[in-house]
């Protein structure tokens, strides 16, 4: 409020009248000013709600657009100047190649042109092209002076001499007379016969102390020259002795197979394949009267064996047998192979069949063609190998009355009518069965062509009964339609079969000696991990008649052995070698590397077999044999092995299996098969923490290992499942919500995936927000601890510890996705060691939350 004093002048009053109406005025103005900008603000609010105009849209589509062309327009500018760069690089890599080409042909040109010269003998020095120039020169003089020059084609030919080291005595000076003869001779010396030394002493002689610095300076290229024709030469030579040597081993090999005797057989390698149980090396301990199956592991083949039966044992076995001439018996013996049936010892089996002349498929005649005598058809089918079948247990049919002294043939009609029905019922269903492999079956007695049809031989290897009629079969068969293959060749043929560490031998190697001749001192090539071993023969162990190869016999020492035999072989470095692969024998020095390269080449396939991992377990075993049926058996089972050996285990290898310690714990491990540990091993083992699994059945040993990484995997599951995180996708049901608020208890349906107890879950499309953790699960008001994809529960989901408790209605709302909250160290706990519990839909469900949360 303003107060005006009245006694002031006109002109004052006039004045504070007009600052009043100013006032007055300018606070009109404000007030206008006001309500236009709140006008301008409800306009522009107005237009915010209506959004942006059209000319502000185009624009910004213009803007875009133009920032788009832009980005293209460099995108192609620098794919143009990549493809430039690319181009010149090409260009230059062309023209170094091209340039490399060049030089390369043109030292090859120059190698040939050395090479031609030389064999035309046109390759000389500058000292001798001197002395040539000379010698023509003198040609020359002595033809203008009238003296008559025999030509070259006329002179006798004589022998060259290429150096003459005995010293020559000092010879009378010639008459002037007889110049010409000595002159036409020694016309053709300097270019034919003189070598380059002698024309350097020569010159050397000749000329003052100052010319004997220019020869030095002359001598120089000529060493170059000479030095690089030796080293040719010395290439050249190798080469020829390996062509030789390789030269002389064929023809010997044709030799040996053109002087093959027909009349004289060798004994037959028979192969004994069948079905874990059937009774394989029962029959043969029952053909040798002895027990090496009681011996054995759990009963159960785990090595090949060999045994020599000699003559007089085929005679005394086939005495009762009907119809069987002892008299036109060839063979001076037999050589039986015993293999493994059960299915981790396939590469046995097929070591096995593949250098024998004749197998006997031994089936159960109670349960007929089982898993492995099927493998066997199949190998022997791949091997086109002839085989007979031996219908093993006849003694379990109902009644059966042994006799062992007699014709089976005739065995079988003695018996009752029930048990010869039983028996003809299940050889009829065996016949059945070999019809459904795609072979033609009958029983021996009634096969009348035994090249198109598989003879099935009844035997009891319990009682004894028809191993007569078998072993004649086999002598029969092999003599008719196996002459030839039987035939004697002095062409050597042996194979390794296992290598083996014995106490006070060293390592030793099994062979089985097909054809030919082995003696002590012989050189041999074997086939090793690292490559073929040369070493010689120190001794030639032969088992007693009658006797397995692999049982701890006496042995007997030879001199020399001969076809068909099971040897074992004492030498040196045999550690590494490999067995199923053939050994062969050198004859000379210089065929060493011609045999070693024969081995290398079969020895490559080999090798690819046993491939070692970066990370895996440590495997020990006995023998190669056992070894690589083991690594089958780990291959098959997808557990990686890092480390091999043979023989027992040793502080060395403790060590080498702790190196898994630091990469990954659960190999740190060694199996040991049917080896023993040494004590000082074993502690060290314990102190360091690494695991020794060992025993002499493999599935034993593959058992407690099992066991062992089952325990592990529990543990570590207990150790991580607080880190691990299941995914899941869940929808809630907003007529089910019990609680909306610490804890929140709600109905949800499970989307995908598995919701789990201890499942921290988030809401994606409110940022992220975390509601908490699952902490109950209920179905029908029971309690689980898991729920899978289109399960209906209730859940209840508690706060996380240290967080402000989230609120249904306020945080997120029943349109919302709940997710699990997942993150990287979960993902690759839940690889590690929860990869059996998840499937392929759950990973594919990983894949997509990996996006939502964005993890590398």
């Amino acid at each position: 409020m303003c107060i005006y004093n009245i006694s002031e002048s006109p002109k004052h009053l006039c004045s504070s009248f007009l600052c009043f109406s100013t006032e007055e005025a300018e606070g009109d103005k404000k007030k206008k000013d006001k309500k236009k900008k709140k006008g301008e603000k409800e306009e522009k609010e107005k237009d915010k709600k209506k959004g942006p105009s059209k000319a502000t849209v185009r624009a910004m589509q213009e803007a875009l657009a133009k920032m788009k062309e832009e980005e293209e327009q460099a995108k192609r500018e620098e794919e143009e100047r990549q493809r430039r760069l690319e181009e010149l690089e090409a260009q230059r890599q062309e023209q170094e190649r091209l340039e490399a080409e060049r030089k390369e042909k043109k030292k090859q040109k120059d190698k040939e042109r050395k090479e031609r010269l030389k064999k035309e003998g046109k390759l000389l020095t500058k000292t001798q092209k001197e002395a040539r120039a000379r010698a023509e020169a003198t040609l020359r003089a002595l033809q203008a002076q009238g003296v008559e020059v025999p030509s070259k084609d006329a002179m006798p030919k004589k022998k060259p001499v290429y150096s003459d080291k005995r010293k020559k005595k000092p010879t009378a000076q010639t008459p002037e007379g007889l110049i010409p003869t000595p002159i036409s001779c020694s016309l053709y010396l300097p270019v034919v016969i003189k070598d380059e030394e002698e024309s350097e002493d020569e010159e050397d002689k000749k000329d003052s102390s100052v010319k004997m610095t220019t020869n030095k300076a002359r001598k120089e290229p000529s060493s170059e020259s000479s030095s690089e024709s030796e080293s040719d030469d010395d290439r050249s030579k190798e080469e020829i002795l390996y062509d030789k040597a390789k030269r002389r081993i064929e023809k010997r090999r044709q030799e040996n197979l053109k002087n093959i005797n027909f009349d004289k057989l060798r004994s037959p390698v028979v192969c004994v394949l069948g079905h874990v149980d059937t009774g394989k090396t029962k029959i043969l301990d029952k053909l040798r009267h002895t027990h090496v199956q009681d011996g054995e592991a759990g009963g159960i083949t785990q090595q090949i064996g060999a045994t020599n039966v000699p003559l007089e044992t085929i005679l005394e076995q086939t005495k009762m047998v009907k119809n069987f001439d002892k008299e036109s018996v060839k063979v001076p013996g037999m050589l039986i192979i015993d293999t493994p049936g059960h299915e981790s010892f396939s590469n046995l089996r097929n070591r096995g069949s593949s250098l024998c002349d004749i197998s006997i498929l031994v089936v159960d005649i109670m349960h007929g063609l089982e898993p492995q005598t099927i493998e066997s058809i199949n190998l022997l089918k791949e091997k086109k190998c002839p085989f007979i079948v031996a219908l093993n247990k006849i003694d379990r049919l109902y009644d059966w009355k042994k006799s062992p002294d007699t014709d089976v043939v005739a065995t079988l009609k003695k018996q009752k009518k029930n048990t010869k029905d039983e028996f003809d019922e299940r050889a009829k269903a065996v016949i059945v069965e070999f019809a459904q492999q795609g072979l033609n079956a009958a029983l021996f007695y009634e096969n009348k062509d035994p090249r198109t049809f598989v003879s099935l031989v009844p035997t009891s290897a319990h009682s004894g009964d028809g191993i007569g009629n078998l072993i004649a079969l086999l002598v029969e068969l092999t003599q008719t339609m196996l002459a030839r293959r039987l035939a004697h060749c002095d062409e050597l043929r042996a194979q390794v079969m296992e290598v083996k560490a014995l106490p006070g031998m060293g390592t030793t190697i099994d062979v089985i000696l097909i054809n030919g001749c082995l003696r002590e001192g012989e050189t041999i090539i074997v086939p090793g991990v690292d490559g073929p071993i040369v070493t010689q023969i120190r001794g030639l162990l032969l088992p007693p008649p009658l006797k397995e190869l692999r049982v701890k016999n006496p042995y007997e020492k030879h001199k020399e052995v001969s076809t068909a035999q099971g040897v074992k072989i004492l030498g040196k470095d045999l550690e590494k070698t490999l067995a199923g692969l053939p050994l062969l024998v050198a004859h000379k020095e210089d065929e060493i590397p011609v045999l070693k390269d024969e081995l290398i080449r079969e020895l490559k396939q080999t090798l690819n077999a046993i491939k070692l991992e970066e990370k895996g377990v440590y495997v020990q075993a006995s023998t190669l044999g056992s070894l690589e049926a083991l690594l089958e058996f780990l291959r098959t089972s997808k557990v990686p092995y890092a480390g091999i050996n043979i023989g027992p285990v040793h502080k060395k290898d403790v060590m080498k299996a702790s190196t898994m310690l630091e990469h990954d714990p659960q190999y740190a491990v060694i199996l040991a098969f049917d080896v023993k540990i040494e004590r000082d091993s074993q502690e060290l083992a314990d102190s360091l923490g690494v695991r020794v699994f060992s025993a002499e059945i493999i599935y034993h040993l593959f058992d407690a290992f099992t066991k062992y990484r089952e325990d592990y995997k529990k543990q570590k599951q207990d150790e991580f499942k607080h880190i691990a995180v299941f995914p899941c996708k869940l929808r809630i049901l907003p007529q089910f919500i019990f609680n909306s608020r610490d804890p929140i208890v709600m109905g949800i349906t499970v989307d995908a995936g598995v919701l789990r107890t201890g499942t921290p879950v988030c809401v994606p499309s409110k940022g992220f927000v975390d509601i908490g953790i699952v902490t109950g699960i209920e179905i029908n008001h029971k309690s689980v601890e898991s729920a899978k994809k289109g399960q209906e529960i209730c859940v209840k989901i508690e706060p996380i510890p240290g967080e402000s408790p989230k609120m249904y209605g306020r945080h997120f709302e029943a349109v919302d996705i709940i997710v699990s909250k997942i993150t990287r160290q979960s993902i690759d706990a839940l690889k590690n060691w929860f990869r059996d519990e998840m499937q392929k839909s759950d990973w594919q469900l990983i894949m997509e939350l990996k996006k939502t949360f964005e993890i590398i």
